[in-house]
């Protein structure tokens, strides 16, 4: 009996690592990049270099935070006049308003703290678990 139950548990456990495995092939949006991917429309030509991937949508920025931070919590978010800029752990989304819409642009923090700090100031929080070094002697280390 002790093996049968053992065969069973086991059993158990191969259906969830299945299950998991064909929801994150099927749906592949387990981080707020993927769920900006599968959303919006591919904006290429709007594109900052090799490090911010541009994306529309014919909705208004804060229409669009909400949906992105409905899905995906941010670790920080700032709005002024000119956006919404949301901060991940290590990626970020900027959401500019467009004519007739918005621009959506991810980027990596490496990239995006020098690009945004001047807009965003202290209100992304760089020292609150963000990957971007710094801080004083010893700090990120």
């Amino acid at each position: 009996m002790t093996y049968r139950r053992w065969f069973v548990v086991g059993g158990a456990f191969a259906l969830v690592g299945a299950l998991v495995a064909g929801f994150a092939i099927f749906y592949g949006n387990f981080s707020p990049r993927g769920y900006v991917r599968d959303r919006y429309v591919r904006a290429a030509a709007q594109d900052i270099g090799g490090d911010a991937t541009a994306y529309r949508s014919d909705k208004s920025p804060s229409v669009v935070a909400d949906e992105i931070t409905g899905a995906w919590q941010p670790a920080d978010r700032y709005v002024d006049a000119s956006g919404v800029y949301l901060r991940y752990d290590e990626d970020s989304v900027v959401i500019l308003p467009l004519a007739g819409g918005s621009l959506i642009l991810l980027e990596r923090l490496v990239t995006a703290y020098p690009r945004y700090s001047s807009t965003v100031g202290n209100a992304w929080g760089w020292g609150r678990g963000s990957t971007v070094r710094g801080g004083g002697p010893g700090a990120g280390k």
